[in-house]
């Protein structure tokens, strides 16, 4: 039978042969510090503490808890939307047979907001798809807006500049299908 042990706590028995052999293995001792901070030492020269780490201001931070609320929330309720949209649709319309001979376009009513909300009010069940579809899209272009608003009292020219650039692209991306 062998034995083997490793600094004298870990002992593994074998019962291949009735021979006893005993084998001491022993293992460095750890080192205090690790290998990325003996190297972040000598290239840096300056060890880091908590009071060296930038953080945020207040400011900040309450504008990105509206921000991620704000995105949360938005593709939460636009879900909910469709989802409520859907079931209802079928509900009313989920044993007719589906017919896939003929191409049928979207009614024009779903065409613009103002024919959404107009179908919705109606009692449409598609207009109520379309409406959480409309605030799904709606969501990340009020992100923008706001991002936009605490740049500009935040007169951050830089990041103005580039808002009003992602803006204009949401903007033309939506208004460019109707000219």
């Amino acid at each position: 039978m062998y034995k083997y042990e490793v600094n004298s706590s870990f002992h593994w028995q074998s019962s291949a042969s009735p021979e006893a052999e005993v084998v001491a293995i022993t293992l460095p001792p750890a080192e205090a510090d690790s290998d990325i901070q003996q190297l972040e030492e000598q290239h840096t020269g300056i060890n880091l503490t908590a009071s060296h780490i930038v953080s945020k201001t207040p400011s900040e931070q309450q504008l990105e808890y509206i921000l991620s609320n704000l995105l949360k929330y938005g593709v939460l309720i636009a879900s909910s939307v469709v989802l409520l949209g859907g079931i209802l649709y079928l509900i009313h319309h989920g044993s007719e047979p589906a017919t896939y001979q003929v191409f049928h376009s979207e009614p024009s009513e779903f065409r613009s907001p103002k024919g959404v909300i107009k179908a919705v009010l109606s009692g449409s069940r598609r207009g109520i798809i379309q409406l959480g579809l409309l605030l799904l899209i709606a969501t990340p272009i009020l992100r923008v807006i706001i991002s936009l608003l605490a740049f500009i009292l935040k007169r951050e020219l830089t990041y103005i500049v580039v808002t009003l650039l992602v803006l204009a692209s949401l903007t033309y991306s939506l208004v460019g299908a109707y000219f």
